[in-house]
């Protein structure tokens, strides 16, 4: 591991950022801003693919990573959550893939580098892709699949590659709702270190989807730890889906069970009927604050609905806070 982020793992409780897709909303932009200079001839609409946003508008991804710093945050995730190819197939854009990774760990990595204060981080954010390779989409066919172990491997493998020659420092599995895609995801991550002879600190992060405590296929928090605890981690948490009130009870399970580091980035809340988040960063923290007295995590930070108001805000709290201890 990075000799400064052991040792800052160990000293405090680190800060993660918050939502790139909410503060790319603030912008209001329009179909042109994902097609400027690259793709602007290209046959399908491309607003909301928020990934090439990274090639068309830098100047707004910076943006967004320096707020997040400012507001405290140690680690910044890159904008690349649907960066593989089975994700950009829904766009015909599988060729672009290599240069979303690439670009998007190399915005990061450059704004990284303007602050100076304290050590500073890249996670490249790997998403579950659209795709689960546990579950069928046809309920008249259950031995159907949409995709393959080997698709997902060689998916994430693309990507995985293209964020380490970008300049990440960590590889982050988030948003697992499949243990069996994170299994391709880390799969990948291994073969790639092999062939390139290199090591990362990988974090992963799972999302229980509603309050049975259960992951989209059935895991519960317990064996969705033990289903990846062969693989030598940095950190496994949980984010996305529940807000953090209703997260507690799964973040106390890992905190007793696992030999890693734990993360957590909850969502400011569940959504309204409006689709958005409700809670401010002061609820946040408030609910946090739990988490922190129990010393359940090691690394905090936000989901979907978080800004910089609510990363600063818990930032601020968890200066007050030591980490987890774990073996």
């Amino acid at each position: 591991m990075n000799k400064e982020l052991d040792k800052a793992l160990k000293e405090r409780i680190l800060i993660l950022d918050g939502a790139m897709g909410t503060m790319i909303q603030r912008y209001d932009l329009t179909e042109f801003d994902f097609r400027e200079g690259h793709f602007e001839n290209h046959h399908k609409p491309l607003k909301g693919n928020n990934d090439l946003l990274s090639i068309t508008r830098p100047d707004i991804i910076k943006e967004i990573h320096r707020a997040y710093f400012v507001a405290g945050a140690d680690i910044v995730e890159t904008n690349t959550f649907s960066g593989t190819w089975i994700a950009q197939a829904d766009y015909d854009l599988e060729d672009a893939v290599y240069a979303i990774n690439f670009e998007s760990a190399k915005i990061a990595r450059q704004v990284a580098l303007e602050f100076n204060d304290k050590p500073r981080f890249v996670a490249g954010s790997i998403g579950p892709t659209n795709r689960t390779a546990s579950i069928s989409p046809d309920v008249n066919d259950p031995s159907y699949r949409a995709i393959t172990f080997d698709e997902l491997v060689l998916a994430y493998k693309n990507q995985t590659e293209a964020l380490i020659e970008g300049g990440v420092d960590i590889l982050l599995v988030e948003t697992i709702f499949d243990t069996l895609n994170a299994k391709a995801a880390l799969y990948a991550i291994d073969e790639v270190f092999d062939e390139k002879n290199i090591k990362l600190p990988i974090m992963v992060s799972g999302t229980i989807t509603d309050q049975s405590g259960r992951t989209l296929t059935g895991q519960t928090t317990e064996a969705f730890l033990i289903s990846l605890s062969h693989m030598p981690m940095m950190s496994i948490g949980l984010n996305c889906a529940l807000g953090a009130s209703l997260m507690r009870p799964y973040l106390q399970i890992l905190n007793k069970k696992s030999p890693f580091a734990v993360s957590a980035h909850p969502n400011a809340g569940l959504p309204n009927e409006f689709g958005k988040y409700d809670e401010t960063p002061e609820i946040m923290a408030e609910q946090i604050k739990e988490f922190l007295d129990e010393g359940l995590v090691n690394i905090i930070g936000g989901c979907c609905g978080t800004t910089p108001e609510h990363i600063r805000a818990i930032a601020d709290l968890a200066k007050q806070y030591q980490p987890r201890k774990w073996n």
